[in-house]
């Protein structure tokens, strides 16, 4: 699977204010920030970014996610941690 098709899949199924995919194979870290992720708990966070992934997973081109999902309020506090060098 390509990064490509994994954030096509993740942009038009969710709303998203940015969206970084990464990875190789069938391994890949996503970091989804959008307001859709507003009062969700980690596990219901991840749940909104599996749903629309669930057909490449259960296929196998999808093994293993890496999901971190935020709101933008929260993105601008952690992006430095996560994303070093990127500011």
């Amino acid at each position: 699977m390509q990064i490509s098709e994994i954030e096509s899949i993740l942009k038009q199924s969710l709303t998203l204010s940015e969206l970084v995919v990464t990875g190789e194979g069938s391994h890949f870290q996503i970091i989804a920030v959008g307001e859709i992720f507003e009062g969700l708990n980690r596990v219901k966070k991840q749940q909104l970014i599996y749903a629309p992934l669930k057909a490449q997973i259960a296929d196998g081109s999808l093994h293993a996610l890496t999901i971190k999902a935020f709101t933008p309020e929260q993105w601008q506090k952690e992006r430095k941690f996560l994303m070093p060098g990127a500011l």
